[in-house]
């Protein structure tokens, strides 16, 4: 598996493992198109994201790179004070995850949340929902080639 991947297959794993103490607990997925029924835990997708900079590093040949995934919140509720009571819960929550082990039990030299970007979802026929997305920079430095 390459250092990318598994840096990211990290990043799901503590988003699920922190968020299933949530009562309700949000649904959380990776790479998954937006569900037309909002959970009433609400809804967090990992978007694999792309590699911002990859930096070599010689004698012997390595590379530092910079991978920016993204994690997609959205919310449901009967109101809109309700939606952004919930969205701000995950988002306080899916910090908390990410900076109380930086390292993502190793697969990563740093990780860290950035700001988060909001917009209102509006689906045919459903309820509207409130959106945010994260964006998650990883760190980390693989030997011989950005892909390994």
């Amino acid at each position: 598996m390459s250092a990318r991947e598994t840096a990211i297959a990290a990043l799901l794993s503590r988003l699920i493992a922190s968020l299933a103490a949530r009562n309700p607990a949000p649904i959380v997925l990776r790479d998954e198109t937006i569900l037309q029924r909002i959970p009433a835990g609400g809804l967090v997708v990992v978007r694999d994201g792309e590699t911002v900079e990859e930096t070599p590093v010689l004698s012997p040949l390595a590379w530092q790179i910079e991978h920016r995934a993204e994690v997609e919140i959205t919310a449901a509720g009967a109101t809109p004070a309700a939606r952004n009571t919930l969205l701000d819960a995950l988002l306080v929550d899916i910090a908390a995850a990410i900076t109380a082990n930086r390292t993502l039990g190793g697969a990563v030299e740093w990780a860290q949340p950035g700001s988060a970007s909001f917009e209102d979802v509006e689906f045919e026929g459903a309820a509207a929902a409130r959106a945010a997305a994260v964006p998650v920079t990883l760190w980390f430095t693989v030997a011989g080639s950005p892909l390994a």
